[in-house]
């Protein structure tokens, strides 16, 4: 069941190591990092409400700035520990918050994906923080000498937002600052108190700028999302008895079904296609080849999915993607819905970027004869 969640944005640290420059308000690629902050969760349909916790002499100048930002109900100063901050904005959010999500302003290029796995999480369970595996080897030393290597297969970087309920929340921090335990983040007052904390996929971009190298690391990330990638694809299947007929994910009632080497939907071929055409990343004939026994009837569905695989590993989004079967029977339109609904899923966007259309070719061709089905698609990719 979906709960109501609101964001706590913690903006209070010092500048230490971003040499003299106050890291919430530089800006990246033009936009302060904290106002960037907020538009990622704002952008968020997982997050009803936000609340920015910012130095005492920044909060005008932190309320001017972000005042166009959807969802912000407050921003208010922050105390002399990330604890006392986290508690002046849990003391801010909406009376109908059930949820908190803590989350750094210096964390500026969250996606909603990784907001939506955590809060998600957090629904179910009480508590969850994203989280990435560590890649580098670690070692524990003192005075400059190890003393043991950790099995760096069960550690973890956890990132933000990190989501509690929030009553359990603000009791945990209240906690450790009275015994005095010191937090390095907010997962550490749950687990302190005895609340299992789960972690979920976070992501390598979900970078905390902390020193000017940051910066410039996420100066490039911004770029690379900021590109867009235009893609087109096309197939053509013969219509043949004793075959289903599939289109985009869909079995549809006819006599004939058409001929290939998987399930032949033609549909879904054309959008992979276009997909692959726009990420530079060749087409289903290289990865899904027709003389493969692996793909022998297999669903086009399931091979849309690894398509995703290979985008999301080569840093590409959907944006939108339009889509028209071409085909004199059978009329497609009390079908295409459904068709939609696979697509977006499949792909992992919402219905309003999918659009599918079917016409006929006036009996002109090889589709206007019946022969067979063709497909035209095309979509817009976007750099994550």
């Amino acid at each position: 069941m979906r709960k109501n969640c609101a964001a706590v944005i913690v903006a209070a640290g010092s500048a230490a190591r971003m040499q003299g420059i106050d890291k919430m308000l530089v800006p990246l690629a033009g936009v302060p990092v904290v106002l960037r902050s907020a538009q990622a969760l704002a952008a968020c349909a997982e997050i009803d409400s936000l609340v920015i916790v910012t130095r005492k002499e920044l909060v005008g100048q932190v309320t001017a700035l972000c005042a166009g930002v959807k969802k912000l109900k407050a921003v208010v100063p922050g105390g002399a520990s990330r604890a006392e901050s986290v508690l002046a904005g849990l003391d801010a959010l909406p009376p109908e918050a059930e949820l908190a999500a803590v989350h750094d302003g210096a964390r500026p290029l969250v996606t909603a994906a990784v907001v939506r796995e955590a809060v998600q999480e957090a629904a179910r369970c009480g508590a969850a923080a994203p989280a990435v595996p560590v890649h580098d080897t670690i070692k524990v030393a003192k005075n400059g000498a190890v003393l043991s290597t950790p099995d760096r297969s069960r550690l973890f970087a956890v990132q933000t937002p990190q989501v509690f309920d929030a009553a359990m929340l603000k009791d945990a921090l209240h906690r450790a600052l009275e015994a005095g335990v010191a937090l390095t983040d907010d997962c550490s007052a749950a687990e302190a108190a005895g609340v299992a904390v789960h972690l979920t996929p976070g992501s390598e971009e979900n970078l905390k700028i902390t020193t000017p190298v940051d910066l410039t690391l996420a100066e490039a990330i911004l770029k690379r999302r900021n590109s867009m990638r235009i893609g087109h694809g096309y197939d053509v299947h013969r219509l043949t008895e004793g075959r289903k007929l599939i289109l985009g994910g869909v079995e549809i009632p006819f006599e004939r079904g058409l001929d290939g080497h998987s399930d032949a939907d033609v549909l879904v071929h054309a959008v992979m296609d276009a997909l692959l055409g726009a990420a530079a990343l060749r087409d289903i004939g290289v990865l899904f080849p027709d003389n493969d026994p692996a793909y022998k009837g297999i669903s086009s569905m399931l091979l849309l999915e690894k398509v995703m695989e290979h985008l999301r590993a080569a840093g590409y989004a959907v944006g939108n993607v339009d889509v028209t079967v071409l085909a004199q029977r059978p009329k497609l339109k009390d079908y295409i819905p459904a068709m939609r609904e696979n697509l977006a899923r499949a792909m992992g966007v919402d219905l309003g970027c999918v659009s599918v259309k079917a016409t006929t070719e006036e009996g002109l061709g090889f589709t206007g004869s019946g022969e067979g089905i063709a497909c035209h698609a095309v979509c817009l990719l976007e750099g994550r």
